[in-house]
């Protein structure tokens, strides 16, 4: 059959058009197109493919816009949003200007509610069915989560408000026993032996919540999803139903190695392979920086743990596991948890290294000041992914975390400038501090072109709170922290400033380096700070109420993310429209500089 099904779809109205029957060929066709769009423009594959049947079925039988369909994290929805008005769009997805790689209010009235990180969809399906219960409406609410996001806290607090309403809310449980890594934990055990049929079903964790449930099922047999979802809509209250899946499904190599092709980057589409990229004089990520560094002191350190909220492959801790099984924790998609936890290990002594992607500790928010900060327990804070991270967007920017963390008594936060500064703060932190420390690095390669790691032979101990002179300069100093230092560097580099500029590379934003600041602010009339992370509560917020508690009148500019969420687009393209990469920098430097010679003139 010639590829025409698809070609005729613009919406699930016209979905619904179609005989059963021709449904298996349209997940053929939906497939292929996200596979052949994917592999040019990259994206989250895996997800999507395993969930292709389901995707039709739901649309098929049920009357969205106006039945609420609740995407979990997201990261499955591409078949979604084909399928609903965004085909001839799709070809943008995740790109500057395009279409959000995440389901998106803003964006279509398909999209229910904006998701990004785990565990939120049944919390908001069930408000949904309870404003419907209240307004008078007939709606149908469905909350699509994973066996690894249901695991989180906030999907059993879903539930347990769930079994006592009489809410229209179906929960469709997508089993495929991994989220980005392998699902852990006692409730994967437990689905794992429902799919065997081992578990009694008396026995039920779900049935025992006065939730009605029905199957495991085959997530891929089309006509038998449709049939249990149209059963389904008959049945009243809160219902669950359990499919099986296969992350991946349809491509041969994205079923084989899930971790790989939850997000693969480019590949031949027709092959499946991936395409390699050359990795000769690069300088090495900075997760693997982390992982590496921290197998090493770890060697020489029984007393040191490693615990991470199910991203041991995206952090890196995965070396760590594998090289100390017992002394590295994935605690699943738990982040309150992970924080808690660590602050309970640390009490017995522990030097625990808790690695969280910035985006993601933000769910942790009080564990950090009540568990942590409070109690003024040591846990050393690794923050993955801070700053601009692109193509992911607003719901994982990892700006605001100098922001939440800078008000938090007693804690340390550094942002290191490149690989050096990385592995010399893991290493001081592993010597023992008094205060917890958040340590902040961004995503994806490090600076230094083929720098060692781990390089132990050359770890030395950092000064708590001291900062450093980069650059001399005579009339304006330039403060910048993290590796945003490297694009204040350039810029400088490409202007004739005659030693005009002065630069300072601040990794701790707490405590700051105040002696150096007095200096600063005594010898410097204009002040730049620099950084990439909101600027409303973050490092240049530091430095202006350090001058105004100082009654010092310098002229302070702040450069960083702005007040309002940014979009995806490449980390070039959005620190080009914050004006903090190198070229938006040398405007404004340049700026300064033809100021300063018309006073002078």
């Amino acid at each position: 059959m010639s590829k025409k099904l698809l070609e005729h779809i613009f919406n699930p109205t016209d979905l619904r058009k179609l005989d059963v029957s021709l449904l298996p060929q349209l997940a053929k066709e939906l497939r292929e197109f996200i596979i052949d769009i994917v592999s040019v423009k990259e994206g989250h594959l895996g997800a999507s493919l395993g969930v292709i049947e389901l995707t039709i079925a739901l649309h098929y039988v049920f009357d969205t816009p106006n039945d609420l369909l609740v995407w979990d994290v997201g990261h499955q929805a591409y078949g979604h949003k084909i399928l609903t008005e965004r085909r001839k769009k799709f070809n943008t997805n995740r790109q500057l200007g395009g279409i959000s790689g995440f389901p998106k209010r803003s964006e279509s009235v398909y999209d229910t509610f904006g998701v990004g990180h785990s565990s939120t969809s049944i919390s908001a399906a069930l408000g949904m069915a309870i404003a419907s219960q209240l307004k008078g409406e007939n709606k149908n609410h469905i909350a699509v989560i994973g066996d690894a996001s249901i695991a989180s806290g906030m999907a059993f607090e879903g539930l347990n408000h769930a079994g006592v309403t009489d809410a229209n809310l179906l929960i469709i449980l997508n089993d495929n026993a991994i989220g980005i890594d392998p699902s852990v934990g006692a409730l994967k055990n437990y689905l794992t032996a429902v799919k065997e049929g081992k578990n009694p079903k008396q026995n039920n964790i779900i049935k025992s919540l006065n939730i009605a449930y029905s199957g495991p099922i085959d997530g891929h047999d089309i006509d038998g999803l449709i049939k249990e979802l149209e059963r389904l809509k008959k049945v009243k209250g809160p219902k669950f139903l359990h499919i099986i899946t296969t992350k991946g499904k349809g491509l041969q190599q994205a079923e084989e190695d899930q971790v790989k092709y939850h997000a693969p980057g480019k590949f031949d589409a027709s092959t499946g392979e991936i395409l390699k990229k050359s990795n000769e004089n690069l300088p090495p990520k900075f997760q693997d920086v982390f992982g590496l560094t921290l197998v090493e002191l770890a060697k020489n350190n029984p007393n040191i743990i490693g615990v991470t909220p199910a991203m041991p492959s995206g952090s890196s801790m995965k070396f760590m596991m594998e090289a100390f099984p017992k002394r590295a924790i994935d605690v699943g998609i738990a982040e309150q948890h992970a924080v808690t936890l660590s602050a309970g290990m640390a009490t017995q002594g522990m030097v625990v290294f808790c690695n969280i992607y910035s985006t993601f500790l933000q769910r942790a928010y009080d564990q950090v000041i009540h568990d942590v900060a409070l109690q003024n327990l040591p846990v050393i804070f690794c923050l993955d992914r801070a700053g601009l991270v692109g193509e992911d967007g607003a719901t994982h920017h990892g700006v605001f975390d100098l922001a939440y963390l800078r008000c938090i008594p007693n804690m340390i936060i550094f942002a290191p400038k490149d690989e050096i500064e990385l592995q010399n703060i893991l290493y001081t932190a592993s010597l023992g501090l008094k205060h917890p420390i958040a340590i902040r690095y961004p995503r994806g390669l490090g600076k230094i072109p083929n720098f060692e790691i781990p390089n132990s032979k050359n770890f030395q101990k950092i000064e708590i709170g001291k900062a450093h002179k980069l650059k001399k300069g005579k009339k304006v100093a330039i403060l910048s922290t993290g590796t945003i230092a490297y694009n204040v560097t350039d810029a400088l580099a490409e202007i004739e400033d005659e030693g005009h500029f002065a630069h300072y590379h601040f990794g701790f934003v707490k405590p700051l380096d105040e002696k150096k600041l007095h200096k600063i602010c005594d010898k410097f009339s204009t002040i730049i700070t620099v950084e990439d992370g909101v600027t409303t509560g973050g490092f240049g917020s530091a430095v202006l109420e350090f001058s105004a508690k100082n009654d010092y009148v310098n002229e302070i500019f702040l450069c960083g993310v702005p007040d309002y969420f940014i979009e995806h687009g490449t980390v070039d393209e959005l620190q080009q429209f914050c004006n903090i990469d190198v070229d938006g920098l040398k405007s404004l430097f340049s700026g300064l500089l033809e100021e300063e010679e018309e006073d002078e003139d």
